[in-house]
């Protein structure tokens, strides 16, 4: 008895309840637009909010055999709809592997190393902070503060630089001034690894 009325009481609220981005149908949009002219006859109907929604992308069948990476600063963009094999980003969480077929994520970016594999070859980034979203059609979008080629980083000064926010978080004398100065350390600790891992 129990187990049939559950089951009736799931299947019912099952078949009303509506996603968020399921679209709407054009009987919910025309009985509000014959209420809407009911009421208001000289004006034209507002948009609802159902016409702004987009249908979910398609979820593919079979498992793809690339990723599609977009990769783009505020001022640029380094990757653009480039197929890849994989990337491991450097998330708050940890580093995080993206394959093609990831479940769909949103993650936040720390200072580390993006990986970006393709084949045999890997290019490798220093990025300072961002998100990477990652979609259920193979797509990973990741939007970076600030990024640079690893190969063109500096050593010797990420050294210096590392020394001198070091000297400052030990002299800090404010709130303000440590956390600036821990955030150099963080970032520079980071470069250093970066340039030795």
């Amino acid at each position: 008895m129990f187990r049939r009325a559950t089951s009736t009481f799931l299947s019912r609220a099952a078949a009303t309840r509506r996603f968020s981005t399921d679209v709407a149908t054009p009987a919910a949009d025309s009985a509000f637009v014959e209420a809407w002219k009911k009421v208001s006859p000289n004006l034209d109907p507002p948009k609802t909010p159902f016409e702004f929604l987009k249908p979910r992308p398609p979820v593919p069948t079979t498992l793809p055999t690339k990723l599609t990476v977009n990769f783009v600063l505020p001022y640029s963009s380094q990757l653009a709809a480039k197929e890849v094999d994989m990337v491991i980003v450097p998330a708050t969480t940890g580093q995080m592997g993206v394959l093609p077929g990831h479940v769909p994520t949103i993650a936040e970016l720390k200072p580390g190393v993006l990986s970006v594999h393709e084949g045999n070859d890997t290019t490798k980034y220093f990025v300072s902070s961002g998100f990477v979203f990652i979609h259920a059609n193979s797509v990973a979008d990741i939007i970076a503060v600030e990024a640079v080629p690893v190969d063109q980083i500096d050593a010797s000064l990420v050294q210096k630089g590392l020394q001198e926010f070091t000297q400052k978080l030990n002299s800090a004398s404010t709130d303000l001034e440590k956390a600036e100065a821990q955030i150099g350390v963080d970032v520079h600790s980071a470069l250093n690894s970066a340039l030795t891992g």
